[in-house]
């Protein structure tokens, strides 16, 4: 196969996202969140588990413990039984019950908009900061979580396999201000779509651009049937997703305990 050059590369890229943004106009951070803080302990609570199960649990958590104030004087043993559902709940109720202490101790209570604060408080990594700081505070940044490390990979952004290693190789493909809405774009597509085990390849439409179209199902019917999401006509993953995503057919997630 003919090797690529740079600025083809970024010609690709760059068309896959803007025909990802036509696909996905009302893609939006799939955590309930109302204010930086419940982002903050939202996307700490997301490791290892589906959005949709943090949706379902952050309701009581916050009903109980609004604040970091509220949250740091918390008792462990009743936020762990909040956050069992979610996996890994002792680790969690150990970062947020942290990072809550971090903010009331460090930032008088109010999350920071910068990087280099957010990646101090326990439990934040990059990741983590780059969700809050793009959702909550609209400063750019890439979130390279499983979903987009699969999908730039696939599509031969770049070879890296270290996340801050592919976060600079893609940033270096766009300009700053799309980074944020490009990385809801791939993981919207990486969710409905471009899947881990069964890509629907025959039903994605960017597959004349994809390099690694066959990997999964090509056949349009059978791929069909793969489909997630409000793709496949199923509930998305908020309880209280944006008008836009409702506006365009989406469904929002069932409450804890509903069948």
């Amino acid at each position: 196969m003919k090797t690529e050059s740079h600025t083809a590369l970024v010609r690709r890229a760059r068309r896959i996202n803007r025909e990802l943004a036509e696909i996905y106009p009302y893609a939006h951070p799939e955590l309930d969140f109302e204010n930086a803080f419940q982002l903050v302990v939202a996307t700490v609570l997301s490791a290892q588990t589906t959005d949709l199960r943090v949706n379902q649990t952050t309701p009581a958590l916050f009903a109980k413990y609004p604040t970091p104030e509220d949250l740091a004087a918390a008792d462990p043993e009743q936020v762990e039984e909040i956050l069992r559902p979610t996996g890994f709940f002792r680790a969690k109720t150990k970062s947020v019950i942290g990072l809550s202490k971090a903010l009331v101790a460090d930032f008088g209570g109010e999350v920071p908009g910068r990087l280099e604060d957010l990646v101090k408080l326990p439990g934040v990594g990059r990741k983590t900061a780059f969700v809050v700081l793009g959702n909550a505070f609209g400063r750019p940044g890439i979130t390279v979580d499983t979903h987009f490390q699969r999908l730039v990979r696939r599509w031969k952004w770049t070879e890296e396999t270290e996340p801050d290693k592919i976060e600079a190789a893609v940033g270096a493909l766009f300009p700053k201000s799309d980074w944020t809405m490009l990385s809801h774009h791939v993981i919207f597509h990486g969710r409905r779509i471009c899947h881990a085990r069964k890509p629907a390849c025959g039903a994605c439409p960017i597959a004349p651009l994809c390099p690694a179209y066959g990997e999964g199902e090509t056949d349009p019917e059978k791929a069909k049937k793969l489909l997630k999401y409000e793709k496949g006509g199923y509930p998305g993953q908020r309880l209280n997703p944006p008008q836009a995503y409702l506006d365009a057919g989406g469904k929002p997630a069932p409450p804890l305990g509903a069948v």
